[in-house]
């Protein structure tokens, strides 16, 4: 698997909702740093959303817009327009 680095400096981090006060195991998330956008099949309705955050080079994140505070899904961009082609093949 191949090794993205992005620049994390100007991103805002909490911490999971799981994480508990006693130094437990915690997942910090970094908030803001995407600027996302709704997919073009999105519709006033409430239907199936899905948002892409676009320049991130490498890399195109995917998260469901019912549940933005949800996670994201990280695809390989070599790997975008064959996932879009299957999904609109289903």
């Amino acid at each position: 698997m191949a090794s993205i680095d992005l620049d994390l400096s100007i991103a805002t981090w909490r911490k999971s909702s799981y994480s508990n006060g006693d130094g437990g195991n915690c997942l910090e998330v970094a908030e803001g740093f995407a600027t996302w956008r709704k997919s073009s099949h999105s519709n006033g309705s409430g239907g199936d959303c899905l948002e892409v955050a676009d320049g991130h080079p490498g890399i195109v994140p995917v998260r469901d817009s019912k549940r933005p505070e949800g996670p994201a899904l990280v695809i390989a961009a070599s790997a975008w327009t064959p996932f879009v082609e299957a999904v609109k093949a289903s």
